[in-house]
């Protein structure tokens, strides 16, 4: 049987071009597609769940605007099967960007998979203009005063100007 919902969890934290690349081609695979925004206890975040979601919200809506219904953006705190089973989701998409990336997602997958065997798990690599890109490194980039702008949705670029002037920075980016 073939899944026609995927789920595409992630921190987001914020929300690149990269993480949208992967979105957009997963739209092209499944009849439906929930990013989710997830709350980890071990990653300590610069936004908070609220503006994660708002911010993945609002650059999907800028950037799918015709997937209407297709795509959906919700935040969760459960077991990542938990919140697929409620939402009737049968396929995790993940991105990759580089080798590096492998051995971790592959034990996730086989993680996931012990949790719940009728759920697969899709890696799509991400596109060549985005395999350096990072969540991690866009923070760290904006934090110093530099410009994020061809990195990130426009709506992100703010937020990022926003929380960089509030910790007494000055973020060059563009919006």
């Amino acid at each position: 049987m073939i899944s026609r919902v995927a789920f595409y969890p992630g921190s987001f934290d914020p929300i690149t071009c990269g993480h949208l690349d992967i979105a957009e081609r997963a739209l092209r695979l499944f009849e439906r597609l929930i990013v989710g925004v997830a709350t980890s206890q071990n990653k300590n975040t610069l936004f908070s769940q609220t503006e994660r979601v708002a911010q993945v919200e609002h650059a999907v809506s800028q950037s799918f605007p015709k997937a209407g219904s297709r795509l959906r953006v919700v935040g969760f705190e459960s077991l990542l099967i938990e919140s697929m089973r409620q939402h009737e989701a049968r396929v995790i998409v993940r991105g990759m960007r580089a080798v590096s990336d492998f051995e971790f997602e592959f034990q996730l997958a086989g993680m996931n998979r012990a949790l719940a065997p009728d759920i697969e798990t899709v890696f799509l690599t991400a596109s060549e203009k985005y395999h350096f890109l990072s969540s991690r490194f866009v923070r760290e980039i904006a934090l110093m005063g530099g410009d994020i702008a061809s990195f990130v949705p426009p709506c992100v670029a703010v937020a990022l100007r926003k929380k960089a002037d509030s910790e007494g920075k000055t973020l060059r980016a563009t919006s």
